[in-house]
């Protein structure tokens, strides 16, 4: 079988799983430059199911593409070269706020901003998060630039959900494609190798470009913002990515407010195993160490797979049970930092239940 091509957009398919640690594989968020990155493939769960609207395509765009818009970013590296990328993203609000991918803009010195009427404006960094590849920028505007598109609730999204993916691929402006729901509750690796949970796997056509533009609904509503593919050309194959829209809400909103995103932070590293979820590694001096969590200490070979022995084996968080990583790591994110949460361990045969407060993702 020939070598997979090393082209821009493409997802390498990993099975690690990683905690808030950022010590997963070495990957990165989709760049226009060629970088590549991470999609975990995981259990697709059950999920709300959510009315099916019968608004026509042709009357979403005309309300949707009105708060499109496209952006370009530039700015200077260590070098001294100049760097660009070009991406897309949506009105938030009435304030001038603007939604995009943290990779269109990282390390821009300048951005501008292209509205559906051809209105061009400069842009001014409100805030990133690397964690989830999520930016928001400000523009001084009013009506008729600024018309919002809503956010839906991405946990009612079921597979097989009609959706449109917005966006200007290769600079083509106030481009919309359809597809579907295919998936659920995938992850993706964010640029700073944190784990993006639950994102929604489409096969609307996504491609360079339509990065940070808004993944929509039957009804309009906003699901998710499309960040990432994969790809054996380097363009669309049916498989894209978007980062849902309740985790887009919670950290635009912080990103608003304080200029910063704030994420609930466990500090351990796990694998799976037959028994629930085996503690490998615990941050020195994190939230799992001062509540007496132990990692392992050896391994063993068990039916000719190697397992971690001698450590903690995570079963219940918050007196839920868990059965593997990503469950873990999704009770992790509903939380905020400071919250206290119980974390039931297998020990030596006998269950512990410890009390973790939880702290903030370095």
């Amino acid at each position: 079988m020939g070598k997979r091509p090393r082209t821009a957009f493409i997802v390498a398919v990993v099975a690690a799983l990683v905690l808030g640690l950022g010590l997963g594989a070495a990957a990165f968020a989709v760049l226009d430059d060629g970088s590549t990155t991470v999609v975990r493939q995981v259990t697709v769960e059950t999920s709300a199911p959510v009315a099916r609207a019968q608004v026509p395509i042709g009357d979403i765009y005309d309300s949707a593409s009105r708060a499109l818009v496209e952006i370009a970013a530039s700015g200077g590296s260590a070098l001294g070269s100049q760097t660009s990328s070009q991406g897309s993203g949506f009105v938030y609000d009435e304030d001038g706020h603007i939604v995009t991918n943290q990779h269109v803009v990282a390390g821009a010195s300048r951005i501008a901003v292209s509205f559906w009427n051809g209105t061009e404006l400069a842009a001014t960094l409100v805030g990133t998060d690397p964690s989830t590849d999520i930016a928001v920028i400000h523009v001084d505007a009013s009506r008729p630039l600024l018309e919002p598109l809503r956010l839906g609730d991405s946990s009612a999204v079921r597979v097989g959900d009609p959706v449109l993916a917005f966006g200007s691929p290769f600079g083509l402006e106030g481009t919309v494609t359809s597809g579907i729901v295919s998936a659920l509750h995938r992850q993706m690796t964010a640029p700073n190798n944190y784990t993006i949970t639950n994102t929604i796997q489409t096969d609307a056509a996504i491609n360079h470009g339509n990065s940070g533009g808004p993944l929509v609904d039957g009804n309009g509503r906003v699901v998710g913002v499309n960040a990432q593919i994969e790809s054996e050309s380097g363009g669309s194959d049916g498989v894209g990515f978007a980062i849902p829209s309740n985790t887009v809400r919670s950290v635009v909103d912080q990103l608003i407010a304080t200029g910063r995103a704030r994420h609930a932070y466990l500090g351990i590293r796990m694998t799976d195993t037959p028994d629930g979820v085996a503690v490998t590694h615990v941050v020195p001096g994190g939230p799992a160490e001062k509540a007496g969590v132990r990692a392992a200490t050896g391994t063993e070979v068990v039916d000719g797979v190697e397992r971690p022995t001698g450590g903690d084996v995570v079963v219940a968080f918050d007196g839920n049970d868990v059965t593997s990583s990503v469950a873990v790591q999704n009770a992790v994110d509903t939380h905020r930092p400071g919250d206290v949460v119980s974390v039931t361990v297998l020990r030596n045969g006998s269950r512990h239940t410890l009390r973790v407060t939880l702290g903030v993702r370095p």
